[in-house]
């Protein structure tokens, strides 16, 4: 995937406010949702082709990442070890549960077996991972 230092530094801040709590790992499986949501066309993400147009995608009048609305972590500079993970994932880190998940989320609870249709991979602390059914986003398994 082709990438900036200003894409590095934009998908360091999203990783740092959607999972600080959860390390260098949670961090990862982040970043792992933002690159295969970029590489992704299919789905919800037929027209986010780049790092920004996957962190600043709006679905249904809200923006796909809370952090963009609600976070002061978002809007705080990267710091280099953020960078470093990344950049790590923008040169193509995957692993499960996100390995190949377009969605996560926090349920406060047990993670159910789907999540708007789609299937549950695996959790990872707070967050539940989610990739397409089978036959539905061929673009993410690449």
């Amino acid at each position: 995937m082709k990438y900036t230092n200003a894409d590095v530094a934009l998908m360091a801040r999203m990783m740092r406010a959607e999972a600080v709590g959860e390390g260098k790992q949670g961090m990862l499986y982040v970043g792992n949702v933002i690159v295969n949501r970029a590489a992704a066309d299919c789905l919800d993400f037929t027209d986010v082709r780049s790092i920004r147009d996957v962190i600043f995608q709006v679905q249904g009048g809200n923006y796909s990442f809370e952090a963009v609305q609600k976070g002061n972590l978002f809007y705080s500079p990267a710091r280099e070890m953020e960078k470093r993970l990344a950049e790590r994932n923008l040169k193509f880190w995957r692993m499960h549960p996100a390995k190949y998940a377009l969605w996560y989320f926090n349920p406060f609870g047990e993670c159910p077996p789907t999540w708007y249709g789609q299937q549950f991979t695996g959790r990872y602390k707070n967050h539940c991972y989610y990739e397409p059914v089978a036959g539905t986003c061929a673009s993410v398994y690449r």
